[in-house]
């Protein structure tokens, strides 16, 4: 039986394990950390879990990613509660506008950019609509072989014989087109908040977005989200249970030096201890620059890998996050209301200016000590000047930290009233610090923005060589990785195809469902 090991216990590697693990493969999973989920983990400090970065859970509906996942792997049910009151999203003008999941939506938008907007939303909801269906039918997009090409053809046809006006040229032309082409009569307020909702989906804002990506990113308060008892490393943690009750393994504390290849393909998995795990076929949930190092020299031999090859030293796009996590009294807000906020107080977006904050639910008392609640608080940032600092003058960099720490609780000030008051822990992370922790080359998160069709890389970089993560189509969230995840395992084990379940087939195309039961997260 061929040996299958999988570097990292990210939500893509797991939900790649765990549906290999239930097709009856031999399926080993090496993790670094002593929990699993990487940016999708929750960890524990001083009496609360906080969820590490990512922290909105979304795609559990009825026949969505999860579900699939769900379904595949075996797994009976998630650890999660629906919501349809997604988040409130402040603007700089004092506008607050709710995202709900239900009809409430069209009321919300029509209070804050008035009746014209309508014409928009619709068109996001229909293009969404029409890429998810696509999207939950796993194309392998970008086509890397000719039973790729005849996969995408497959697929490509039944999606249209689903709706024929999907040939319609406005969709053709937004393959090609940014959002924005959308927004030329908007108002000022319509595009902050679009441009501040894609920032944190696709990395990009509607200039650069590309239109059918960014209209699916903005489709995730819609689809329903849910809370996750315990954090959102209740997704991981499901998935790494369902591994090991199939069979599978996941070892924590294995941190991944080297892939050992030979003939053009994977023969074993060397970790630091020196522990070598033979290997018919490797599985990375790790982002390219993390997969170049891993394979050396031997990144020359790989046929398929020329993208790893011309990878620039660091990245040149895409985001490190500024991490603030705090323990709050518990009386910051009431138990009803919303855990997220997005807010922006200035422009230009990122870098403190516009943060994204979730509070651990009031009924999840086992996140915080007693009488307390954690509070996970995030804001884009550039790459370069917190390593420039790091590695040149330590004292600027711990002098850049503790700004950023007091801009971003002034910020979250006008979502949570007297948090920095309430605050009983602050601990501040930068780049430098996520990539101590997930392991993640100079600390680079979300992948990359998704600004073309094209950028997605393909998940095949060599014979028997796989990458899973953000970084291949259908790109961020965690319903995404964890659907890319489902794409490879079927990939690496076709029988396994047939676990692509009949319900969710028959859901396709059926608009999006309204936050729906577990079996399913940004």
């Amino acid at each position: 039986m061929e040996r299958i090991v999988i570097i990292g216990a990210g939500v893509g590697g797991l939900s790649a394990a765990a549906v290999l693990a239930a097709a009856g493969r031999d399926v080993t999973v090496l993790e670094a950390h002593v929990y699993p989920g990487g940016c999708a983990g929750t960890f524990y400090h001083q009496g609360y879990h906080f969820d590490a970065g990512a922290t909105l859970a979304g795609g559990f509906y009825p026949g969505g990613p999860m579900d699939a996942v769900a379904q595949a792997a075996g797994i009976s049910h998630w650890p999660a509660r629906p919501e349809t009151h997604a988040m409130n999203v402040h603007l700089p003008d004092g506008c607050r506008v709710a995202q709900y999941g239900g009809a409430e939506r069209w009321t919300a938008r029509r209070a804050a950019f008035g009746r014209q907007s309508d014409a928009f939303w619709q068109w996001q909801e229909r293009t969404a609509d029409a890429l998810w269906d696509l999207a939950l039918r796993a194309p392998a997009w970008p086509p890397q072989t000719g039973a790729d090409a005849g996969n995408l053809l497959r697929h490509g046809l039944s999606w249209l014989a689903a709706d024929p006006r999907r040939l319609a040229p406005a969709l053709i032309a937004d393959a090609f087109r940014p959002l924005s082409a959308h927004l030329k009569d908007a108002s000022p307020r319509l595009r902050c908040f679009v441009d501040a909702q894609l920032l944190i989906a696709a990395q990009a804002t509607s200039a650069q977005a590309n239109a059918l990506y960014g209209a699916a990113a903005l489709d995730l308060p819609r689809r329903g989200i849910v809370h996750l008892k315990g954090g959102m490393g209740g997704i991981a943690q499901t998935l790494a249970a369902a591994v090991q009750q199939h069979g599978g393994r996941v070892l924590y504390r294995h941190e991944v030096q080297r892939i050992i290849m030979a003939r053009g393909r994977p023969a074993a998995v060397e970790t630091k201890r020196g522990q070598r795990f033979p290997a018919d076929v490797v599985i990375a949930n790790l982002p390219p620059w993390n997969v170049a190092a891993l394979l050396g020299d031997d990144v020359r031999a790989v046929r398929g890998a020329r993208s790893l090859r011309r990878l620039p030293p660091r990245p040149q796009d895409g985001w490190g996050a500024f991490m603030v996590y705090v323990g709050v009294d518990a009386g910051i807000a009431s138990p009803a209301a919303p855990l997220h906020h997005q807010v922006i107080a200035r422009q230009p977006l990122a870098e403190g200016n516009s943060i994204f904050l979730s509070l651990s639910p009031a009924w999840d008392s086992g996140r915080a000590p007693a009488g307390q609640r954690a509070l996970t608080i995030s804001t884009h940032t550039a790459l370069e000047p917190w390593w420039e600092l790091f590695t040149a003058d330590r004292d600027a960099y711990e002098a850049r930290k503790r700004a950023y720490t007091d801009r971003i609780l002034e910020t979250a000030e006008i979502a949570l009233p007297g948090v920095r008051d309430a605050a009983r822990l602050v601990l501040p992370g930068t780049p430098v610090t996520f990539q101590r922790f997930t392991r993640r080359a100079w600390g680079w998160v979300g992948g990359f923005p998704q600004t073309s069709l094209f950028r997605a890389w393909g998940p095949r970089l060599s014979p028997n060589l796989w990458l899973v993560g953000d970084s291949i189509f259908p790109g961020q969230s965690t319903a995404a990785a964890a659907l890319g995840g489902l794409r490879v395992a079927r990939a690496v084990a076709p029988a396994s195809s047939r676990l692509l379940p009949a319900r969710m087939l028959a859901l396709r195309g059926g608009g999006a469902p309204e936050c729906g039961a577990p079996g399913r997260r940004l």
